[in-house]
């Protein structure tokens, strides 16, 4: 009686898993079959929002679904970081994280309970943002050398807009004051890329080191002065600004932002965001907007390679955050 069970049971068997082959098969090759979430960690107008936007139509284009832009801002980015750890692992639900909340949190948070590459998966890089000092206008400076001999003329005297000690822009901002042995005072907003470029908009502050794209516009304006791009060579948005390395100071960390999608995501769909991933940073209007804002388009050669940077680049701010003195929470 029981070989017959078996027998029964071996049959149903050899007569589902066809089935639930070609099931899985169809839902391999239907996704997306529903709108897409993008969440970005930060609130509107930052440089992560406007790198988000910029993507997201070519992004629709290829998935052949809307992709929806998320803002989840709060907490420097790890509100945005805990809601895409949270999300249902199947696709459906992406983050554009960056340098601060994939490699600069996880060293200040210590406490934090999701850890980016624990429980998120890296795609792909997409872009590399980089950073720019730039002045008030009253500030009688008009290049990197000017600014050191000013703040050496004046140690304490200049105050520098900053978005959080744990920021990336403020490890910059840290790293240059000890390369160039001057010193000035750091005046905390609530976000770099908005409060602190109003900060030295209005003359609040003198200062600042942040994303070039969130600077750009206004450097051009002439309301505030750029005196130094942080990358290896000068930016074609602002190509009569010096790089601080042709001023002596080797600095060319710039703000990489990249894909993630939650731990357990199937491969096929990691694979699948990943082509689509590289191939919407050759869009033509990505290529255009991004390159009139200053920002780099980079990808990388396969998830591994990612997940390896983004490894790389949690240990060199653990390392910096240690030299800094800062104190994690």
């Amino acid at each position: 009686m029981k070989s017959k069970c078996y027998l029964v049971v071996a049959c149903l068997a050899a007569t589902l898993l066809p089935a639930s082959q070609a099931f899985a098969q169809a839902m391999k090759d239907s996704y997306p079959s529903r709108p897409v979430r993008m969440i970005v960690p930060f609130a509107p107008g930052g440089a992560s929002d406007t790198v988000g936007r910029i993507i997201q139509p070519a992004m629709t284009d290829l998935l052949k679904q809307q992709v929806v832009v998320d803002n989840r801002g709060g907490a420097a980015g790890n509100i945005g970081v805990e809601a895409a750890v949270r999300a249902t692992p199947d696709g459906y639900t992406f983050l554009l994280g960056n340098i601060g909340t994939m490699a600069v949190n996880p060293n200040y948070y210590t406490k934090f309970p999701y850890r980016p590459l624990k429980d998120l998966i890296p795609i792909t890089q997409v872009v590399d943002v980089p950073s720019a000092i730039a002045v008030h206008p009253s500030l009688p400076v008009k290049n990197a050398k000017e600014l050191i001999a000013y703040l050496k003329a004046h140690p304490g005297k200049v105050n520098y807009g900053a978005a959080a000690p744990s920021s990336a822009s403020t490890l910059e901002m840290l790293a240059f004051l000890r390369a160039t042995g001057t010193d000035a005072v750091m005046v905390p907003y609530k976000g770099g890329a908005g409060p602190a470029v109003i900060g030295v908009l209005a003359n609040e502050v003198q200062m600042v080191m942040l994303t070039f794209s969130s600077l750009v516009n206004f450097a051009k304006q002439g309301r505030l002065r750029m005196v130094a791009v942080v990358q290896p060579e000068r930016n074609p948005a602002m190509p009569d600004v010096p790089t601080l390395r042709e001023q002596g100071i080797n600095q060319t960390v710039g703000s990489w932002q990249g894909l993630f999608v939650p731990q357990g995501t199937p491969k096929s769909v990691v694979n699948r965001l990943y082509k689509v991933g590289v191939e919407m940073m050759k869009d033509p209007r990505v290529v255009k907007r991004l390159g009139d804002s200053g920002v780099t388009i980079v990808t990388s050669r396969s998830p591994a390679d990612f997940t390896a940077f983004v490894k790389a680049e949690t240990a060199r701010f653990g390392k910096a955050i240690k030299d800094a003195n800062i104190q994690t929470e």
